[in-house]
Formats: C-alpha cells, structure tokens, sequence
C-alpha cells in the first residue's frame, strides 16, 4: 500500500461531517417503469476517525437528518416525509456506522476500499458492504471553510431497497421503485 508524501506517522484525524454550507449531499434515484423519481438531501452530520498512514483502520458514523429529504414535486415531498413513507418525524436520522474496511487501495491522497456497516433506515438496521473512495486533502480546508485544517471527502455509490427497510414495501412499485440508487458526496473538516 502506497502512503501519500507527509503522512507517514500522523495518526488518527478526527473529520467532522456537519456542513452549514449545505454542500454535502446525497442523491437519490429510484427508477420505476412508470416514473422516475430522483432527489437530494443535505442534512449531513457525523463524525470519521481516518489515519492517512493507515487507511484501513478507518472508524465513524454518517447521519443524514430525514427531513433534509427533497424532492421538487411538493406533493412528493409531502409523501416521502410522512408515516407510510420515511415518517420523518419519528425516524429523525438515516444513520451508517463504519465496522470494516477491505481491499483498502492507496494511490496519492485517494483512498478506495470497501466499508462493511451497519445502515439504519425508518428504524431498521441492516448491514451492507459498500464501496467507498476516500480523499485526503492535508491544509486544504482553508479553501473551503476559510480556518486552517484538512479535509476529507467521502465518495459512494450503491444501491438498497425499500423493502429492506419498511418503506411502503410491495406498494406501488410500478411509480416507486424498490431499490434505491444513492450517491453520496461528503467532506469532513479538521481544523488545527
């Protein structure tokens, strides 16, 4: 495994995830065969232990507030919030816990593993295994946030179904497709 110049004997960096920004999202697709549903969600929160010298020994937790939830459609949106649905209101978050990471790949700053977690959705906990690329921008995030300090950028692409996690299963799957096609794109701040 090849570490990035500099890094060598830095130890674990605590990244904080919370965006007042708003520029941390995750996209979300579901593509049924009557409509095709997509949409966004900036409530990103959380907290990632990474050490650049040891990638693989990542740990933390990503939480995306519910109600951040949009679509364009305000009937939509009205839909996807209440009971039957998200039921926003009693499930607050949408949470993932990092338990494992393999076939961890350094080249650079970029770091590409798998992360096995634990994801909890509507209340339901399920564990997946999904791809993850990281970058670690070391002093970068004065370009960003305007204080001293590194960044990390979290990229993901995978794919759940509804019906794993109590969301309106079975029902009206020829609009709203089971699964789930989400895109996350995420920074963390470490100031010094």
């Amino acid at each position: 495994m090849a570490v990035a110049p500099g890094v060598l004997n830095a130890g674990p960096i605590k990244f904080d995830f919370k965006d007042p920004k708003k520029v941390n999202n995750v996209v979300f697709l579901l593509d049924a065969p009557l409509e095709s549903i997509n949409g966004t969600a900036t409530g990103v929160s959380g907290t990632v232990s990474f050490d650049p010298a040891k990638p693989a020994a990542t740990t933390g937790k990503i939480v995306l507030a519910t109600s951040s939830l949009h679509v364009d459609n305000p009937v939509m949106k009205g839909h996807l919030l209440d009971e039957e649905w998200m039921h926003a209101s009693k499930f607050p978050t949408i949470e993932f816990i990092v338990e494992k990471m393999t076939r961890v790949k350094t080249s650079g700053t970029t770091t590409t593993a798998t992360i096995a977690g634990k994801l909890t959705v509507k209340g339901v906990t399920k564990k997946v295994t999904v791809p993850v690329r990281l970058t670690y921008l070391k002093g970068l995030l004065i370009k960003r946030n305007r204080v001293p300090g590194d960044l990390l950028v979290l990229r993901s692409d995978f794919t759940i179904r509804r019906s794993d996690y109590g969301i309106n299963a079975g029902i009206k799957e020829e609009k709203v497709s089971d699964e789930i096609e989400l895109k996350l794109r995420v920074a963390g701040a470490a100031p010094h």
